[in-house]
């Protein structure tokens, strides 16, 4: 029998791990100058800071400038879904006192709006994929829980691969087939997830509670969370609007562009939504809820009065000079890589957040976002030295939304991508529908030429 250790010595490695990391930085730092001298554009972005072109796309538009005489100036932020406005979309749904994520979901697959008929079905197809294969809670979720459910996600979703009997096929049918299974599984297995990890690792009860099929996503969510299964009507109604807000944001967000790179490559579903979750999974993208939440968390304790704009001047200065909070110098949930102005997710989730907050009686800490909304672009702007337009984005409100709801942080990030799912899916069918060449970017190599040097005669070091 061979000799197998079970576990890994880390610490007596971490000295020779050490000295290799610092060969990394040694070696790997590129002058910045280069990207200038080459015409690089660093982050797929151009000088002013909009995206480099790379692909055409139907399914969602992000408006944030006009040109004017050549040049882009920035206007109010608007967001289409299939050519419609999200502002038109979410009245129209409320309106009529119904749940919006499966309609948003039916127009980004599909392209167009569903009649009543279509939507209903939509609705039943959706409900009949809302479950696991048998055993998959038991073997998957349950036998190796991870304290971090975005990682648990992934390998979740990548399990179900085994359990698909035709998993590489990606033709339409199948592709759609798969997307929709993930589309109503994902929620259930984010869920499921966190009360694993909470039984496992804390010790919690645990409760593995069945979804009901005449209820909405957002409906099924909070029944599967709480031990109870209870929730207010306004409480179902304002987690399906982040859903909604959440589904889709043009094919250039990084975790969209993973979804149509990884799609080019011609690999299966699974696995390109998996990796598409490990991009959303960074604090710069989808993780940035939880940063604001928690800096929030801060704030509240290191600031005595909420309404002093002076004092909450000083605690957001405290965090640009990298002293308070994290230390990472962000303002989180103020700016966006595309909107300036406005971000009109961020608006309408305000609205409700309003309303959620006196059900809640949670008024004050409302004030305090608000101030915060209001004095931090000013604040950053003058610490930064430049006229920037900057506001608040959709991170900004969800984080409080999902702490007025009463979600755990570990979840924030798994519902973006529940709700993102349809986004991805609508993307990843494009695609393979349009049948483009693999995204290859090219890279441009600064290294010096070096001769080989033997073994024998290199330095010791």
């Amino acid at each position: 029998m061979p000799n197998i250790r079970k576990h890994v010595d880390e610490e007596k490695l971490m000295p020779q791990i050490s000295k290799y990391a610092d060969r990394c930085i040694t070696n790997s730092c590129i002058d910045p100058t280069l990207y200038d001298k080459y015409n690089v554009k660093s982050g797929l972005r151009e000088k002013g800071g909009q995206g480099v072109l790379t692909g055409l796309t139907e399914i969602g538009d992000v408006h944030s400038f006009n040109i004017v005489d050549g040049k882009p100036v920035p206007c109010e932020g608007r967001l289409f879904y299939r050519g419609i406005d999200i502002n038109d979309i979410v009245n129209g749904f409320i309106k009529e006192n119904r749940f919006g994520f499966e309609e948003v979901t039916y127009l980004l697959l599909f392209g167009e709006l569903p009649t009543a008929r279509r939507l209903e079905n939509f609705n039943k197809v959706i409900a009949e994929y809302r479950t696991l294969p048998a055993t998959f809670v038991r073997d998957i979720i349950m036998k190796a829980p991870s304290s971090d459910m975005m990682n648990q996600l992934a390998r979740c979703v990548l399990s179900l691969y085994s359990w698909d009997d035709n998993p590489d096929d990606t033709s339409i049918p199948n592709v759609v087939r798969q997307c929709i299974s993930l589309i109503s599984r994902v929620p259930l297995i984010s869920v499921y997830s966190y009360h694993a990890m909470r039984h496992y690792h804390y010790g919690d009860d645990l409760h593995i509670i069945n979804p009901d099929p005449n209820l909405s996503t957002a409906e099924n969510i909070l029944r599967l969370l709480r031990p109870n299964s209870t929730y207010t009507k306004l409480e179902a109604k304002i987690l399906d609007l982040a859903l909604v807000l959440h589904a889709e944001h043009g094919g250039g967000n990084n975790s969209t562009f993973t979804t149509h790179v990884v799609s080019s490559s011609g690999t299966d579903t699974y696995s390109a939504i998996a990796a598409s979750l490990g991009s959303l999974k960074g604090p710069r993208h989808g993780g940035a809820n939880v940063k604001v939440k928690r800096m929030f968390d801060n704030m509240k304790e290191a600031v005595n009065d909420w309404n002093d704009d002076e004092e909450i001047k000083k605690y957001l200065r405290g965090i640009l000079d990298k002293r308070l909070y994290d230390k990472s110098g962000l303002i989180y949930g103020i700016g966006h890589a595309v909107y300036a102005i406005s971000d009109p997710r961020a608006i309408l989730l305000k609205q409700f957040t309003e309303k959620l907050a006196v059900e809640k009686g949670r008024t004050d800490e409302l004030a305090l976002y608000k101030n915060v909304e209001r004095l931090a672009p000013d604040v950053i702007s003058k610490a930064h030295k430049r006229k920037k337009v900057v506001s608040a984005n959709v991170d900004f409100y969800s984080g409080f939304v999902y702490s007025m709801l009463g979600l755990p942080d570990e979840l924030y990030t798994p519902l973006f991508a529940a709700a993102r799912m349809s986004g991805w899916s609508a993307h990843r069918i494009e695609e393979i529908i349009n049948a483009g060449k693999i995204i290859r970017p090219a890279y441009k190599n600064v290294a010096e030429p070096t001769k080989y040097v033997p073994l024998s005669k290199r330095r010791k070091s």
